[in-house]
């Protein structure tokens, strides 16, 4: 779900909350040694989520934070804040030259630059936290 969170209202931090959970408490986010990338440059989106990148020759950064559910990828255009929420049930994330996240018809791609090998154990931190997530619902009988 793609929200314009410039000006946040009850109702659009109820529809994120209800999608991907509340934030982590701060002992949680200290357990998990933080819950939130560095900055990426954000080297393409979908043709239906192009309208949140600068349209000028500015570089676009997007950052990732962690949710009990899923995951936020925070997009910056201009003065105007983007938030793409996604449950961990429909997250796909490739390593191909950089990272893409996946889901719902919709990808955004970041640029593989030292921003980007910053991130690594932030990606091995969220790879583990969606592991967590489907490990509820192994309904295979062992």
């Amino acid at each position: 779900m793609l929200l314009n969170t410039t000006h946040t209202s009850k109702a659009i931090t109820d529809r994120i909350n209800n999608l991907v959970g509340p934030s982590f408490t701060l002992l949680e986010s200290i357990k998990l040694r933080g819950i939130g990338s560095k900055r990426m440059v954000v080297d393409k989106v979908s043709p239906n989520m192009a309208s949140i990148l600068n349209v000028v020759s500015d570089t676009n950064y997007g950052n990732i934070e962690l949710r009990p559910k899923g995951i936020l990828i925070h997009v910056t255009k201009g003065l105007q804040n983007f938030t793409w929420a996604i449950p961990y049930y429909q997250l796909v994330v490739y390593k191909t030259n950089g990272s893409s996240i996946h889901a719902n018809g919709k990808f955004m791609h970041f640029r593989n630059d030292t921003t980007f090998k910053e991130n690594k154990a932030f990606f091995d931190k969220l790879m583990n936290e969606k592991i967590k997530y489907d490990e509820q619902f192994n309904f295979s009988p062992n």
